[in-house]
C-alpha cells in the first residue's frame, strides 16, 4: 500500500478514536487525559514487527489454477490474555493439517510472548491485517478461492473489536469497527469470505459484513456477551466448541456452527450463564464454492489442542475496563 495512503488512513482512524475517547472517557475513566494523549500520539513503526510481517507474507504460496484454495488469517487481538493467542496458534496448526491450507496461513498475534526480539509472528494490528489481506487479494483467484478470517478478542457493546498490543494496563490499544473490517476486505478485492468472530457482541458485525459471497459465524448475538476469556482457561467457550471440538468432527462450516452452538448452550446452562446466542449468516452464493472446497479435502484427523486446561473461572469476553470504552466484557 502506498505510504501516503497508509498515513491518510491512520490519521483518519486516530481522529475517529480520539473523538470516541473524548465522548466516553470523562465520565468513566480516571486517566482520561493520558488516554487522550495516547490516542493523539503518532504510531511508532516497530522494525521487528515489520520484519515478521514481511517474512510471513513472503512465505505465502500462490493459488493453484483449477483448485479452490483456502487462505486463512488468524487475529489474536488482546495481548493480556492467553486464550486468544492459544486459539490463533491452534488455528494455524488445524487448518494446515486438516484443511489443506499449509503455506496459505498468516497468524497475527498480540501476546506478551510475541514482543521484541522473541517475536515469532506479526502483531495483530489494523495495519498488519490490512497488508495481509492486500497480499492475499493479489495471490487469490477471485472466482475460485476463499478466505477464512478468524478474529478472537474482546468486543464492546458498540460493536468494536478491542485490540491491545501489550499485557499491561498502560499498553497501547486500538479498536476495529464493522465498517472498517468490511472496508479492508473490499479494498483487498477478496470476494469469497468465511468470517468467524469470537468476541462479545460480535453479532453486531453481521450487518456490515454480509454479502452473497460471505459466510459469517459469531460467538454472540449483537446484544450478548460470550464467555471463557481470561488466563484461567486455555480457550474461550466458543473457541473450544467451534475451533477445537466442532471442526474435529466436520469440515462443513454450517454444521460446525450447529455443533458448536449446541455445546455452548449446554455449557452455559450448566454454568448458569445467560445465553450468548451465537449467530450464523450464509450468503446465497458462498455455499456451492465451499462445497467444492470440501470435496477436495483429504480425510485427516484434527491435531490435539496443545494447551492444557487450567482450573476454570468463568469470565465474559467483552472489552475490559480500559480507555477503549470503560466497560467490562469479551
Amino acid at each position: 500500500m502506498p505510504s501516503f495512503l497508509r498515513s491518510l488512513r491512520v490519521s483518519h482512524r486516530r481522529l475517529a478514536l480520539a473523538l470516541l475517547l473524548a465522548l466516553l472517557l470523562p465520565a468513566c475513566h480516571p486517566d482520561a487525559g493520558a488516554a487522550q494523549a495516547q490516542a493523539d500520539a503518532p504510531a511508532p513503526v516497530d522494525p521487528i514487527d515489520q520484519a515478521q510481517l514481511r517474512k510471513a507474507l513472503a512465505a505465502l504460496q500462490p493459488q493453484r489454477p483449477g483448485t479452490t484454495d483456502l487462505y486463512v488469517v488468524g487475529f489474536a487481538g488482546d495481548a493480556s490474555e492467553d486464550v486468544f493467542r492459544n486459539e490463533t496458534q491452534y488455528l494455524r496448526q488445524l487448518f494446515a493439517q486438516r484443511f489443506g491450507a499449509a503455506g496459505r496461513i498468516v497468524t497475527l498475534i498480540n501476546h506478551a510472548d510475541n514482543l521484541g526480539t522473541h517475536a515469532y509472528a506479526p502483531q495483530a494490528s489494523y495495519d498488519n491485517l490490512a497488508d495481509t489481506l492486500q497480499r492475499f487479494g493479489k495471490l487469490m483467484d477471485r472466482r475460485e478461492d476463499a478466505l477464512l478470517l478468524f478474529l478472537t478478542s474482546h468486543g464492546t457493546e458498540q460493536h468494536e473489536l478491542y485490540v491491545q498490543f501489550g499485557p499491561g494496563e498502560d499498553a497501547d490499544y486500538d479498536t476495529i469497527t464493522p465498517k472498517e473490517l468490511r472496508g479492508l476486505l473490499d479494498d483487498a478485492g477478496i470476494r469469497n469470505r468465511v468470517i468467524v468472530l469470537s468476541a462479545c457482541y460480535s453479532g453486531g458485525f453481521v450487518p456490515a459484513l454480509k454479502s452473497p459471497d460471505t459466510l459469517i459465524i459469531t460467538a454472540a448475538r449483537r446484544d450478548r456477551s460470550s464467555f471463557g476469556c481470561g488466563n484461567t482457561a486455555s480457550a474461550t467457550y466458543f473457541g473450544r466448541a467451534w475451533l477445537i471440538d466442532a471442526l474435529a468432527r466436520t469440515t462443513d462450516f454450517v454444521e460446525s456452527y450447529r455443533l458448536a452452538t449446541a455445546e455452548i448452550s449446554a455449557r452455559e446452562r450448566a454454568q448458569g450463564e445467560a445465553p450468548s446466542y451465537p449467530q450464523l449468516y450464509v450468503g446465497a452464493r458462498i455455499a456451492p464454492l465451499l462445497q467444492r472446497w470440501r470435496a477436495q479435502l483429504q480425510p485427516v484427523a484434527a491435531p490435539a489442542y496443545p494447551y492444557p486446561e487450567p482450573e476454570a473461572q468463568t469470565q465474559t469476553t467483552a472489552a475490559p475496563a480500559t480507555a477503549a470504552d470503560g466497560k467490562a466484557g469479551h
